[in-house]
């Protein structure tokens, strides 16, 4: 710290390649930050169960592996369980097959499993009496400009009807209104009757079969011990079930598609490379223009090892500076980030680990790309620098 002056004068001797250079650090590190916090919430996703009010019932195998429907019945009997309800992808197109639409079959009793989702009276009341009946978030309405009462075609990208065609048609009956930003997803899909789907579909796709049941527990500390009595009752059947939480389902199916440890560590190491090459140029450049700088500091009685020190020190003060930042920036868009996925995202605060993670590449990188611009800083001649030599 005595010659802490000195070593923050070097650091914006110029002032704007330094600070070019603290946004690309500033910039990777929130991306750290970021990713980080995807990596933790994949890896704690299904740990525990216990808080939860909804669990997640589906195949142990797979995520597109069907369940029979008559599970729904068992799993209602098991103490703990408040209701129960079911679903299945059923996907959609509205008019371009670039126009995804998020539709899925569901149980009359779906939507009691989501108070947090409002739908009206009469809308209920509809949808209970319309075999075409569809239920449609409130952003998807807004978005193509839909009307109650309108009917809209479909096109599912899996199921085709009896008649062979994948064109459905539909009738609006009423708007979800989600309440809570934990649900906002519900704002932009489709519910259909589960009944309708599964007598138009053609012979043999998932006839009688569902995609995955949804429990409403009693008491959110016994989620774990409900969840457990659940997955007993397929024990050793061909269609052994993992009951979860709805986050920790929604990673697991992603951990099916992809493995996210391995893109997120991939895109770590392209950005730190990449950093490691920039940050590296910028001190070279940087002691380079010093060098007759450094041979007086060795002339007024600086040691070899006090100039290795001072400029490794400098390289170091860099990345912190730009790192601390972009982590700082992360915690701080993280919430908002969760908060925006509609529950797709479970993603949890910066925490201790995280910092610490990033404190010690902080301090690797910068020890990296200063130990060769150090290492001739310390073995300058002093004539030579002197004579610019």
């Amino acid at each position: 710290m005595k010659y802490f002056h000195l070593i923050w004068a070097a650091l914006f001797r110029r002032k704007t390649r330094t600070i070019l250079t603290l946004v690309s650090i500033t910039a990777a590190f929130l991306l750290f930050g970021m990713l980080d916090a995807v990596r933790i919430s994949f890896d704690q996703a299904g740990k525990s169960a216990n808080g939860a009010q909804r669990l997640q019932t589906g195949s142990k195998l797979s995520f597109i592996q069907p369940l029979p429907q008559g599970l729904g019945e068992k799993i209602a009997t098991v103490p703990g369980v408040k209701s129960v309800a079911y679903s299945n992808w059923f996907g959609g197109a509205y008019q371009d097959p670039h126009n995804q639409v998020f539709t899925f079959a569901v149980s009359d009793n779906y939507i009691d499993q989501y108070p947090e989702v409002q739908v009206s009276g009469d809308a209920r009341k509809a949808f209970t009496n319309t075999r075409t009946g569809i239920l449609v978030g409130e952003k998807l309405l807004e978005k193509y400009h839909w009307k109650v009462g309108q009917q809209i075609p479909l096109q599912s990208n899996i199921f085709p009807q009896q008649n062979g065609s994948k064109n459905w048609t539909f009738d609006i009956v009423g708007v979800l209104h989600p309440t809570d930003q934990s649900v906002a997803f519900y704002g932009q899909i489709i519910l259909m009757h589960w009944k309708y789907f599964d007598d138009a579909v053609m012979k043999g796709y998932n006839n009688g079969q569902v995609g995955w049941y949804v429990v409403r527990v009693n008491d959110v500390h016994q989620a774990d011990q409900v969840a457990r009595a659940i997955d007993a009752l397929s024990a050793n059947s061909d269609h052994e079930t993992r009951t979860q939480t709805e986050a920790a389902a929604t990673a697991s199916w992603m951990k099916q598609l992809a493995d996210i440890g391995l893109i997120v560590g991939s895109i770590m190491g392209a950005v730190f490379f990449t950093l490691l090459l920039l940050t590296g140029n910028t001190m070279m450049q940087a002691v380079r223009e010093r060098t007759s700088e450094l041979a007086v500091l060795k002339t007024l009685g600086f040691s070899d090892q006090g100039v290795l020190a001072m400029v490794l020190a400098e390289s170091v003060l860099l990345v912190v500076l730009g790192g601390v930042i972009g982590i700082g920036l992360a915690a701080m868009l993280i919430p908002g980030v969760s908060a925006g996925s509609g529950g797709m995202l479970n993603l949890p605060t910066v925490g201790a680990d995280s910092w610490g993670l990033g404190v010690g590449l902080m301090v690797a990188i910068g020890l990296v790309v200063g130990a060769i611009p150090a290492w001739r800083a310390m073995r300058l001649n002093i004539v030579d620098a002197l004579a610019g030599r």
